[in-house]
């Protein structure tokens, strides 16, 4: 889509409450990004609110995040799902920003951090709820050739009834595009609680990415935990090559065992491994009882592992080289 500018990019501080945006009234605030500010506003045409997603004036300057920026508006504006928030079609503007609908609930994150305070853990029929609504919105961008890549509470609305909208389409990728090359690594792999193996070596990542993000938010819902924890995201990052997570029912028996065996699958470090559709994942969470409940404790990959002295230990070298180069890796993106 081409998108021309009338004004050159001022940035966005001199945006107050009160202000006119062409046809829309800053309103507030909502949030801050690396790359843009999102603000709530009024549509004085019709009354109606919406958020406007304004970029930093230094990312025009950036051709690889400005190009990020378009298509992240070029997504938003293909995909038409309940489960996802609605990108308004561009008009004529007087500068570069993005118009999505006004989504009205609490951030998952939120709702996990206040079950957190509560007694017990949060509803399992809840968490199979909204796993669900958030199966069914993959499904439908996957089979548009929509990869979202940063799953994760923080990007996830619920409303009321536990309806769900998937938000922020700032990394996601279409299958057939070509590869952008970012200069921050959160940017370019997601984030580390909930990235998944593949992305974690550096590779693109597809819809079984997507699903792994979903495992591991099903299983904080069940258990009030991340599957991988550390002292750092390299620890969690290392630790999702080499480990398996606890099982969730040791965390919360209330899980049954079908419920941990499509915890299992979403979760297996191979994508192969893995749930190839979002919507498989849904149909074994809604029959339980015809899912096949493999062995109830999996035995550790590396434990016991009969392979030749070399192989073993070579294998053992490259495990640990993982966070020397994820390191090396973040100490070259902070230099430039």
């Amino acid at each position: 889509m081409n998108m021309t500018m009338t004004t050159p990019m001022t940035g966005t501080s001199e945006l107050a409450p009160g202000d006119m945006l062409d046809n829309y009234r800053i309103d507030r605030i909502v949030a801050r990004s690396g790359m843009a500010v999102l603000f709530k506003a009024t549509d004085t045409r019709n009354g109606r609110p919406v958020a406007i997603k304004v970029p930093h004036a230094d990312l025009e300057a950036d051709p690889v995040l400005f190009e990020r920026f378009k298509r992240e508006q070029e997504i938003g504006i293909e995909l038409d799902h309940p489960g996802v928030v609605k990108t308004f079609d561009r008009e004529e503007r007087s500068r570069v920003y993005m118009v999505l609908e006004w989504v009205e609930g609490r951030l998952l994150r939120q709702l996990l951090d206040q079950e957190r305070k509560l007694p017990g853990n949060f509803p399992i029929a809840r968490a199979v709820h909204i796993t669900q609504g958030i199966c069914d919105a993959l499904d439908y961008m996957h089979k548009h050739g929509v990869v979202h890549r940063d799953l994760k509470p923080e990007n996830i609305m619920v409303d009321d009834q536990d309806n769900i909208k998937l938000i922020d389409f700032g990394i996601a990728m279409k299958e057939d595009a070509r590869r952008l090359t970012f200069v921050n690594m959160s940017a370019a792999m997601g984030t580390p609680d909930y990235i998944s193996p593949e992305q974690v070596k550096g590779q693109r990542g597809d819809q079984r990415s997507d699903i792994y993000a979903l495992g591991i938010m099903f299983y904080e819902m069940l258990t009030g935990e991340v599957p991988f924890t550390g002292s750092n995201p390299l620890v969690v990052m290392n630790d999702r090559l080499q480990k398996d997570p606890k099982p969730a029912r040791k965390l919360n028996p209330q899980i049954s065992p079908a419920l941990q065996e499509v915890l299992d699958r979403a979760l297996e470090r191979e994508p192969r491994k893995r749930y190839s559709t979002a919507a498989d994942m849904s149909w074994d969470i809604d029959h339980p009882e015809q899912v096949e409940v493999q062995e109830s404790a999996r035995k550790p990959r590396l434990k016991g592992l009969r392979l030749p002295e070399t192989r073993k230990l070579m294998l053992y070298v490259g495990l640990g080289l993982v966070p020397v180069m994820l390191f090396g890796l973040m100490l070259l993106l902070a230099k430039r």
